[in-house]
Parts: C-alpha cells; structure tokens; sequence
C-alpha cells in the first residue's frame, strides 16, 4: 500500500497564485515503492520454488517441472547461506549465497553418485533438508545471541 504525504505550505511562505491565494499543496509520493514490493517477490519466490520442490517429489511431468526444480535447487540453498550471512554486504552475500548454492548442489549430486544412491527425488530432499538445516542453525544461532545480549543489558 503506498502512503501519500501532502505537505502543507505556510501562511508565511510568500507564496501566492494570481488572485491572492496560496497555492494548493501538492501531493508528495513515498520515495521508496520498491520496498512494498519486496515481500511479494520473496512470496512469489518462496512458491515457484515450493512448486518446483513438489513436482520433483511427486514426479508430475509438466512443462514447468524442470525450471521450477532448478529454481529450487539454486533458491532454497542461496536463500539459508545468505540468511547465515548477515554481515556482509548485500552484493557480497548474494555472490556468496548463489557460489554457496551451486557448490551444495554439486556436493549432494556427487555424494549421491559415489553411494550409487542417485535420484531426482533423493537429489531435491537432501538439498531441501540441508537447506532446512541450515536455515535453523541460523535461526537458532540468532535466538542464543538475542538471549545472551538481553541477559547482558
């Protein structure tokens, strides 16, 4: 939802139209629309990607299957690494996240394949679960420090 500010003149300003009036304020726009639109992205992202994880597990053939799958396969990792990496700047973090991605991926598919264990489904359950693995490692780091810092002041 964009909030629009109007910004009043004052009776001191000087300001004056043709007939003695001052002039009416003109409507100011939020200076940052693409915050709204941030979460819907991040929404959006969150349900191709859970789409993809779903016709992979569920072995749907759809034309959106293997998009759907890859964007999975490089979102859910890239998202838990740059969650862990909150102190570096968001260029950095998300070169981190996406290398950090990709070299999960091909450690799972490699892993897989010397245990002659491979599959599409075992492939996107063990990137989701080490995904998941992550992301809570990250949360939970998060809790202890909020915990130990409020204990502190």
């Amino acid at each position: 939802m964009q909030t629009i500010r109007i910004k009043a003149l004052t009776a001191d300003t000087g300001q004056q139209t043709g007939q003695g009036t001052t002039k009416d304020p003109q409507p100011v726009k939020d200076p940052q629309p693409a915050k709204d639109l941030l979460p819907l992205l991040a929404g959006a992202a969150v349900a191709v990607g859970g789409v993809g994880a779903v016709l992979a597990l569920v072995d749907l053939s759809s034309p959106l299957r293997a998009p759907f799958t890859l964007f999975f396969l490089l979102a859910a990792p890239g998202a838990a690494i740059g969650a862990a990496l909150g102190a570096l700047t968001p260029w950095g973090r998300a070169v981190v996240s996406v290398a950090g991605a990709m070299a999960l991926d091909l450690l799972v598919a490699q892993t897989m394949l010397a245990l002659h264990a491979w599959s599409v489904r075992g492939g996107v359950a063990a990137v989701a679960a080490l995904s998941s693995l992550i992301l809570l490692l990250t949360a939970g780091q998060r809790l202890r420090h909020r915990a130990a810092t409020r204990r502190t002041s």
